[in-house]
């Protein structure tokens, strides 16, 4: 009684008699819709790999991975902490450098004062300054412990570490780099390197701090934030981003509108969201000229106007101006795709420069700046006094697409079909897979009308799926190709609420009989 895989089994050509289990899987498929709350956030950091995207769920993944918020431009760990305080909690956040970051480093010496091991932070950067190491006498006898702490992470100890001379020096080296076998791992804060040393340590305890590391961040500039393409390692920036299913994409401060086209390439390739802003003061009229001298006209990027946020920041005890789409990009992940953040609250704004200056948008210009393919953040909203996005739309001038909820619904639709079907390729194009490959799509959009994220609020139908000879001719079947036809309809977004009101001593008012 063999048993095979469905379609293992050449069932036209059995020879010898006997039962065979052909193991089917379901035709029935359900699929799952792609996260759409990562965020990617591209910036300067003290600590962490350089452009190499890391996951950042919480403040304390934060301080342990790029280090604490610092008062300058293109601080990453700033636009991190301002994007949890949002709701965004799935970050994928991206170190960049001008090239001149170096790697704190210590040395631990014999008792000639030669040098017995070179310990250097595992990451460049000045967080690496707040190392230290102790080499002190280990637990067992003869034998030796190294200490290395990091304010704010759980010590490294390395203990029992035996040897002499230039062997002991060998042994804490290996150690620390490759870590001791069913006690402990290599070390995650320093690499060591063995010294010339063929001598004992100067002394019972070593306590050595480090010194020397730097942010490379002197010579930033927008384009080094935007960065290169490139395949693996040769990737920077912006790139870095690519395959890490950042839906919302923010390159902190970065104001060049030179730049915006290769953002806005960027995210038509990777069904990202960037959103970027003018410079800080600049008005929307200026903003907009640069808009149209890019020719940047499509869905994929958000431009502010150069209207910056401030914030107050707790660990550097001050109020900070801060660029508007580090704010705008986190509200815009938090949110669910088929959601606008026009006329929602933005919680941690303090003011705005134009608040601040006591100069309050007038409705022309909220008007001005929709009709120039541009968003502000500014108190009032249209809901009370709060500080809230005043037109959520992308820079595309075809009105059908220039929503924020129709970036993010395209995207999400667009990446969640083409992570889900790949298994049809390769396939025999039958009746049964057209079938299932069409109940697939379809029950996965009924899951999207169930959960009110599309729909037509007048009764029609929501979507449609086409897989059949109708849009299969026999010359495109002969050839292999399927293809499915499918239409959704979203949700609409309410931006004009009319009321019109009759009231008066001389009105008459008829009320309906029954409920229409």
């Amino acid at each position: 009684m063999p048993i095979y895989q469905a379609g293992a089994l050449n069932t036209a050509a059995l020879t010898a008699p006997d039962l065979y289990i052909q193991v089917v899987q379901p035709k029935t498929r359900y699929i799952n819709g792609v996260a759409t709350d990562i965020l990617g956030i591209v910036g300067v950091a003290s600590w962490g790999a350089v452009n190499s995207p890391m996951l950042i769920g919480s403040p304390g993944d934060a301080a342990l991975k790029i280090g604490a918020q610092q008062v300058r431009k293109y601080d990453l760990a700033t636009a991190v902490a301002v994007s949890i305080g949002l709701g965004a909690s799935n970050i994928r956040a991206v170190r960049v450098t001008d090239g001149t970051d170096t790697a704190a480093t210590s040395t631990l010496k014999d008792t000639a004062a030669a040098i017995g091991a070179t310990l250097t932070a595992f990451y460049t950067g000045t967080l690496g300054n707040s190392l230290s190491a102790v080499l002190s006498a280990g637990t067992a006898n003869s034998s030796w412990k190294l200490v290395v702490s990091l304010p704010g992470v759980s010590p490294e100890v390395f203990d029992n570490i035996t040897g002499t001379a230039g062997a002991l020096w060998a042994n804490i080296v290996n150690a620390v780099n490759n870590g001791q076998s069913g006690i402990r791992g290599a070390s995650q804060l320093v690499v060591a390197t063995v010294g010339a040393s063929a001598l004992a340590p100067v002394a019972l305890t070593q306590t050595v701090a480090f010194t020397a590391g730097t942010d490379g961040a002197t010579t930033l500039t927008d384009a080094v934030i935007v960065g290169v393409d490139g395949a693996g390692s040769t990737r920077k920036g912006m790139y870095s981003l690519r395959g890490t299913g950042s839906q919302v994409a923010n390159l902190v401060d970065v104001t060049d509108s030179t730049q915006w086209p290769s953002m806005l390439t960027y995210g038509l390739s990777e069904g990202c969201y960037v959103v970027t802003q003018g410079p800080a003061g600049a008005s929307y009229a200026t903003v907009s000229a640069s808009l149209n001298t890019a020719g940047c006209d499509s869905y994929a990027l958000k431009v502010m106007v150069g209207d910056w946020v401030y914030w107050y920041d707790q660990v550097n005890s001050q109020q900070r101006m801060l660029c508007p789409s580090t704010f705008s990009a986190a509200k815009i992940a938090a949110l669910a795709p088929h959601q606008s953040p026009l006329n929602k609250p933005l919680t941690n704004v303090v003011t705005t420069q134009r608040n601040l200056a006591q100069q309050p948008y007038s409705l022309a210009e909220i008007g001005a700046i929709n009709t120039a393919r541009l968003d502000v953040i500014t108190n009032p909203c249209p809901g009370g006094s709060y500080f809230g996005h005043r037109s959520g739309l992308n820079c595309a001038s075809n009105p059908t697409v220039n929503g924020d909820n129709y970036t993010r619904m395209t995207n999400f639709l667009s990446l969640t079909l083409a992570a889900s079907f790949g298994y049809v390729v390769g396939q025999l194009q039958t009746v049964d897979l057209r079938r299932t490959t069409k109940s697939t799509i379809s029950s996965f959009l009924q899951i999207l009308v169930d959960q009110s994220m599309i729909g037509d609020p007048n009764g029609g139908p929501a979507f449609s799926v086409q897989i059949d000879a109708t849009n299969n001719p026999d010359s495109r079947v002969a050839l292999g190709y399927m293809q499915a036809d499918v239409q959704v309809k979203y949700l609409s977004v309410v931006r004009y609420f009319l009321i019109n009101l009759e009231a008066g001593q001389s009105v008459t008012v008829v009320v309906s009989a029954a409920p229409r």
